[in-house]
């Protein structure tokens, strides 16, 4: 059995299984959904990344709870195969690390009141950093965290650098003891591990000269930093440092300048190493980067090449369209959706109702975009995903939003699928008593008027089979630009 005091296994915390994959070694072995697993080979496991690490062996003991008792089980396992198993939450010891920064544009000192205790809570995890790409100011490591790192070759991170000069960094975290970012980047460079970075801009801050400095400096560390994501500054009505938003006019000067270095480093490095995300193209009204612009880095979820990956989409979808239309000799689908409204943020509305015209003209259903002010947080707040579902029923009441109402889905990507203000999609029908489904893509409001979507929510009794969002990957109808 592990090696731990009975002091030990009285109070060690486990992860809570969920489910075991059937014919999995788990499975095999007798694990079963409640289960909570303690060790394997002798280590502790305080989460999911401690299970994979631990579990490569072929030969394994796995110390498990299970209820009031204390199990032991054996098990072989070949090579690339896992133990299949899921687990409440991937962090054991605790849900998420909180931050020790004090950051004036984080949105969570910018968070209105009255809503969910959750939304209050400053995340700054490296675990969920390697796991799930957040991004993370490696202000808050101990010597054991970076040990981890280092043995468990856990890579790539993604770093909040903002400005690489040591104390207008901590000045710009109001954390006086900020490390210097630019030595934990070269620890982790001489060990092999790659970074994404971003760095936040905030006008007469960390523009200009530390803008300029800051990319030079992050490129002399190429190739363990492979990306720089160059993003806007967000801020709601509750913010309260002096700080503001980018006018037009640098918002287009910030571009231009970016925009130019990138010739420089995909000479140098074979990629452009820093990009504008696309808050950028959509402030200044310029059309976004073709998909070989952004050299295969997959920050989506950063607000990077969301809007390209729509509207490519988008190209694809119209030749489905006229696939579809000849071979059914009709325009439409018969669902009943003549009228048709799509939901989304101020900043993607005039990319939406361009693309929204010709969808209309080649499907000859009425669709009608309405961007939706997000009076909650504030008109400077612009993206979909942080829309609340109380402004977009209020401006909807002054609206004529027809048959059915298309909301971008990452209204609801939040814990337990609601809105910031707590509403679902199925509150949101009862509300507006009309169907509404959700979307990322014009193909969602194509699968809605085949009558096939997934995510469809018609107003009193849920339907049977509704899908649960959870199990979906995160998308956008517009641009999610970050705000920390």
């Amino acid at each position: 059995m592990p090696l731990f005091t009975e002091i030990d296994l009285a109070t060690a915390v486990g992860g809570q299984i969920t489910a075991v994959a059937p014919g999995s070694v788990a499975a095999k072995i007798g694990l079963k959904p409640g289960d909570e697993l303690l060790a394997i080979n002798d280590s502790r496991v305080q989460d999911v990344i401690d299970v994979q690490f631990y579990s490569a062996e072929e030969t394994l003991e796995l110390l498990v709870r299970r209820g009031d008792e204390l199990l032991l089980f054996e098990a072989e396992r070949a090579y690339n195969q896992t133990l299949g198993l899921e687990f409440a939450h991937p962090t054991f010891d605790t849900d998420i690390r909180r931050c020790n920064n004090l950051c004036e544009f984080c949105f969570v000192l910018q968070m209105a009141p009255k809503f969910r205790r959750t939304l209050y809570i400053k995340d700054d995890d490296y675990r969920y950093s390697f796991l799930f790409g957040h991004f993370v100011t490696l202000t808050n490591l101990s010597e054991h965290d970076w040990w981890r790192i280092e043995h468990m070759r856990l890579s790539p991170l993604y770093v909040s650098v903002h400005v690489t000069d040591l104390e207008m960094r901590r000045r710009f975290l109001r954390n006086p003891t900020a490390p210097d970012i630019l030595a934990q980047l070269r620890w982790l460079a001489e060990r092999h591990i790659q970074v994404h970075t971003q760095l936040v801009i905030v006008p007469e801050f960390s523009d200009g000269p530390w803008l300029e400095r800051s990319i030079r400096e992050l490129a002399e560390l190429w190739p363990a930093v492979q990306s720089i994501s160059v993003v806007p500054v967000g801020l709601t009505k509750q913010h309260k440092y002096g700080m503001r938003p980018h006018t037009p006019a640098e918002a287009a000067a910030t571009l231009d300048f970016v925009e130019a270095l990138q010739p420089h480093y995909l000479t140098r490095f074979g990629v452009r190493f820093v990009y504008p995300t696309d808050e950028w193209y959509l402030v200044t009204g310029r059309t976004v980067p073709p998909q070989e612009a952004y050299d295969g880095q997959q920050l989506q979820e950063n607000g990077l090449g969301m809007v390209r990956d729509f509207l490519d989409d988008w190209a694809a979808l119209q030749e489905e369209i006229a696939t579809w239309q000849a071979e059914m000799g009709r325009m439409c689908p018969d669902s009943g959706y003549e009228r048709v409204t799509l939901v989304t943020g101020m900043l993607f509305a005039e990319v939406l109702r361009e693309t929204a015209v010709v969808f209309a003209a080649l499907t000859g259903v009425n669709i009608h975009v309405q961007p939706i002010v997000n009076e909650r947080l504030g008109a400077t707040i612009t993206v979909a995903g942080l829309l609340m579902g109380q402004d977009v029923l209020h401006q909807l009441e002054r609206a004529d939003y027809g048959d059915l109402v298309v909301l971008p889905r990452v209204m609801f990507d939040h814990p337990d699928t609601i809105a910031l203000d707590d509403l679902s999609p199925q509150e949101m029908a009862n509300r507006l008593n009309r169907p509404v489904a959700l979307a990322d893509t014009l193909a969602d409001v194509w699968d809605a008027l085949l009558s096939v979507s997934q995510v469809l929510y018609s107003p009193g009794v849920p339907a049977p089979g509704a899908i649960d969002l959870r199990v979906l990957p995160t998308g956008d109808l517009a641009s999610n630009a970050h705000l920390s």
